[in-house]
């Protein structure tokens, strides 16, 4: 039988003192870390940039077939993508957790296991956190500080007209994931005895329970030595990321369907569900790819970066945002979104 540990055994300092043991520090500028009111972080002339992700069971995630240690590795690569969109490089990340009585501390501990690989995989240090009763569910809550050099900070409001609008990745694959996901609940609550039929679906299951940051993407620009104008990661879906982009920066924008980068597993899973890829790569959300917008004069060297697609560029009108198909017909672009993101 599985071991139980009750947190009310442990009390939340015994509880915080147990997760943390396994953490190492990784970042040269993190000076206090778990044990004081606050963490510490030596910026060595570094712009400090910081974002918050709020996660609620029942509303962004199910239990009943998201691995608990996948959620620690998703939740904080959420947080860390908005930093990979700054341009900064992650340092530090802070933990809270609403827990019901439904939760052992092995669970715990097993979500916590998917943080630190997440820490491990982009070398940052977890700093503090807070743990506290919920009266239902799990709520994990995320704060991560990067750092960023002042001239390197990039912003939504940088693209001007001309600017290639850029994607790094494929789009679709999280929301294929998700519905294959749903769709299998479905079934195994109809009829237990099944077996998951997911052999096939490997790569959107995985886009949608273990999405990775693109920092490899932000080392790539900075060895090019390439600074992006403008830049958003994509936790919402391509359009509604380009309009932000757009709003922010005073342009409009006119992308090309026929160069959106999207797996062929993702399309095939899409059309045995009766959705068009497209849709999926515009509304789908939670891929956590980069957008972002580079100066034509850059374009030589990030067409060297192998995952990064050019989608269309930024025009100076700034009501047009549009989509133009393959078969040459030019559609308003818009975001309706697709479900709670």
């Amino acid at each position: 039988m599985e071991k139980r540990t009750e947190i009310g055994s442990l009390g939340e300092f015994g509880l915080i003192q147990r997760l943390a043991g396994g953490f190492t520090a990784h970042q040269p500028w993190t000076s206090i870390g778990i044990g004081d009111d606050a963490a510490g972080l030596e910026t060595n002339g570094f712009k400090v940039v910081s974002t918050t992700e709020l996660i609620i069971e029942g509303v962004h995630f199910d239990l009943s077939y998201t691995p608990l240690k996948h959620l620690g590795f998703k939740v904080t690569s959420m947080a860390l993508s908005d930093i990979a969109a700054m341009n900064a490089i992650p340092a530090q990340l802070s933990v809270g957790l609403g827990l019901s009585n439904r939760f052992s501390v092995e669970a715990v501990e097993e979500l916590y296991e998917g943080i630190k690989l997440a820490c491990e995989e982009y070398k940052i240090d977890l700093v503090g956190g807070d743990t506290t009763s919920s009266p239902q569910g799990l709520i994990i809550s995320v704060s991560a500080l990067g750092l960023v050099a002042e001239d390197q900070l990039v912003k939504r409001s940088g693209a001007k007209p001309n600017d290639v609008i850029c994607v790094t990745g494929d789009l679709g694959g999280a929301l294929m994931g998700l519905q294959s996901l749903e769709r299998e609940k479905q079934v195994y609550l109809a009829n237990p005895a099944m077996q998951p039929e997911l052999n096939e679906k490997n790569y959107v299951v995985m886009r949608q329970l273990k999405p990775m940051a693109r920092f490899d993407i932000i080392h790539d620009l900075k060895e090019l030595g390439v600074v992006p104008t403008s830049m958003i990661d994509c936790s919402d879906g391509l359009a509604s990321e380009i309009l932000h982009l757009c709003n922010a920066s005073g342009t409009g924008a006119r992308i090309f369907e026929k160069n959106i980068p999207i797996d062929d597993e993702t399309y095939l899973v899409a059309t045995e569900f009766s959705i068009s890829p497209l849709t999926a790569a515009l509304n789908g959300g939670e891929d956590y790819e980069l957008v972002f917008t580079i100066a034509q004069t850059d374009f030589d060297k990030v067409s060297k970066i192998t995952d990064v697609t050019a989608i269309g560029y930024m025009t100076d009108i700034p009501n047009e945002r549009v989509l133009v198909m393959k078969s040459e017909q030019v559609v308003a672009l818009t975001a309706p979104g697709f479900g709670p993101q």
